[in-house]
Formats: structure tokens, sequence, C-alpha cells
């Protein structure tokens, strides 16, 4: 297969991260997705719910591969008297991850509109003490401030802001030293892997020794993306970011073959695979576990009940669920690491 296309993958990240995709917002990212597919003449067909699976051919027991397209964010819990935005997270978006953060609005009249997530009260030089020592909380010291001239809940109301409104962080992408910095590395980097794999088997003409789907998913941040199945699916295979941190082995320059995450052991047989497939085309991978806030979409698919193998890759991404970062030698590992399995 050919060598992993750099420029292809960044520009389809930065395509993907243009669109907003809250998990449950789905239906701008599937558009540009398809779209995207349509470019590489790749067949798909669409999941009722929200999601895409494209066909990779080949013969044989599938195989799915599946990166997520859904983010965390935001959403309008109520209309507070001022006129800001009382908030909940979707997905685990922590308030301190999010603080001072650009956001959008999407109403469901199709309306946009920016504002800011802050503290509340939120001067340093009024109110310095409450500020230093009482830790953000959504329920009751965080809002978002709209870029509109409110003053209660009334005139809020009246631009078509309502509660139940998603609301999407800025992604503020940088490339800097081959770092990749930028909200939502977890999992549109993943996704932008996996196109360019599937453009490079397109243009080397190249057919899978079994059958295999590419499965994006719209729903992995609160945990049913890939809850339903092609019925000739055996195996699955999740490339999702591998956090780094204390007594993690991941690191941004490498690919993480996933040993067990928070609910259970990934799969021994599918996993000694991938591991035998980095070592034989000289990957650079390391295994690590993820305890105690980690999953992936593999895991529903086995909690939902069927009866398939399930493991996982990543790329190694600091700051999980926040400002995160990662670095195009991992990404690359992870892209040679799917094309070694692919040649098994």
């Amino acid at each position: 297969m050919k060598a992993f296309d750099e420029s292809y993958c960044l520009d389809a990240f930065r395509r993907l991260l243009a669109v907003d995709s809250t998990t449950g917002q789905y239906e701008e990212i599937q558009k540009l997705l398809c779209a995207m597919l349509d470019e590489l003449e790749v067949p798909y067909t669409l999941v009722h719910k929200g999601g895409v699976i494209a066909e990779l051919g080949g013969e044989g027991d599938a195989l799915a591969i599946t990166a997520h397209l859904d983010d965390i964010g935001l959403m309008v819990r109520h209309l507070n008297a001022d006129g800001t935005l009382n908030v909940c997270p979707v997905g685990g978006l922590y308030p301190f991850y999010c603080m001072g953060e650009n956001v959008r609005v999407h109403t469901r009249e199709g309306k946009v509109f920016t504002g800011t997530v802050c503290r509340t009260p939120n001067s340093v030089h009024v109110t310095e003490e409450e500020l230093r020592v009482t830790p953000p909380d959504y329920r009751t010291n965080v809002c978002v401030v709209l870029d509109e001239d409110v003053k209660s809940a009334a005139d809020t109301r009246a631009l078509g802001v309502e509660t139940g409104d998603v609301i999407a962080l800025e992604p503020r992408f940088q490339l800097s030293n081959g770092y990749l910095k930028s909200h939502f590395v977890d999992d549109k980097a993943c996704a932008a892997v996996l196109l360019t794999l599937i453009r490079a088997l397109r243009e080397s003409g190249e057919t899978p020794r079994r059958k295999v789907y590419a499965y994006f998913a719209m729903y992995e941040e609160i945990g049913h993306g890939t809850t339903w199945l092609p019925a000739d699916v055996r195996d699955i295979l999740a490339v999702d970011i591998a956090p780094t941190g204390p007594d993690q082995n991941s690191d941004e320059h490498k690919v993480s073959i996933f040993a067990k995450d928070s609910r259970f052991p990934y799969h021994w047989g599918m996993t000694s695979e991938l591991r035998e497939a980095a070592i034989a085309a000289g990957v650079d991978y390391v295994m690590d576990i993820f305890t105690p806030h980690y999953g992936t979409d593999c895991d529903g698919s086995v909690l939902a009940g069927y009866d398939v193998r399930h493991a996982a890759i990543g790329p190694g991404t600091a700051n999980s669920h926040g400002y995160e970062r990662t670095h195009l030698d991992g990404l690359r590992s992870t892209y040679e690491l799917l094309a070694a399995y692919l040649a098994r």
C-alpha cells in the first residue's frame, strides 16, 4: 500500500474540523463525509440514526474499522434571567476545559450565534477571591455569554435561542513543528487517517484480503456509536485517541495498541494479531491500558450482544477532551499499522 499521505490527511482533518458536530448534530458532518467518499468513488450506506458505512471490498467474514465524527460539546439547559445561557455537557466536556472558549450556538431553526463560555462572576478585578477559590460548575457559576445585545431571558428567546439548542466549541486548530493542536483531535484526526487509508486503497487498486467496512460513527461520545453492525461483521477495530499521562506508555509520536480500557480487556487474539503486524512491519508502537474513564465504540458493539472480536488502536494524544495535541508521527504510525493489519 502507498505510504502515508500527510498532505491529504491534514486536508481531510481541516475539512472535518470546519463542520460543527456535537453529538446528536450529525447531519452536516455526514453530508461532508459522503461528499469526501464520493470524491474517492467509494460506495457507502447510511445508518438510519446517523452514521456512514463505506465498503472497501474484499470477501469473507467482515472487519469493521470504526472512527467517530461526533464531538463533545454543550447544550442549552435554560435561559438565565440576565440573558446568558445555563448549559450542560454533551459527552465528557468538563467546565475547566472550556472556560474562555469561543462557541457557536445552533438553534433548531438553523440560526447560528457566537458567544463565549464564561465564569459568573467573571472579572478577576472585581471578584478575585470567588474566582480563585470556587471551582467552575455548569450548574452554578458557568454560562455562555452571547455576542448579542441581550439583557434578559426574553431578549435571548426573541433571537430564537431555546432549551435544547446545541453549542459547539471553536476547534482552534494549529500545526506547529509536526504537532497538531486542536479541540476534537478525538476523533476527527483518526477519521482523517481512515480516509487516508481508503484513498490509498483506491489509488493503488488493492483489494483487502477480507471484506472491510469503514464505519464512521456519530454517537461514540455518549456510548452508542456502533451498537448496530452489519450482519456479516466478525471483527471490529476502533481507531481512537490513546490518552497520554502518568503511568501511560502512549506517546504522541507512536501508535498505541489497547490492551484494556475501563470496561474490560480487548480481545486477546485480535490484539495479538495487531501486535504481530506492527512488529513485522516495523511500526513504531506501544501497548497500553486506559483506566478508569475510557472506552471506545467497539465496547458498545460487544455490550450490544454482537459475537465479534474487538480491538482498538490510535495515536498518543495529550490533554484528552480538552485542547488536545498529537503529532504527525502518531498519525503516520496509526496509518502504517492499519495498512499492515489489512495486508495480513
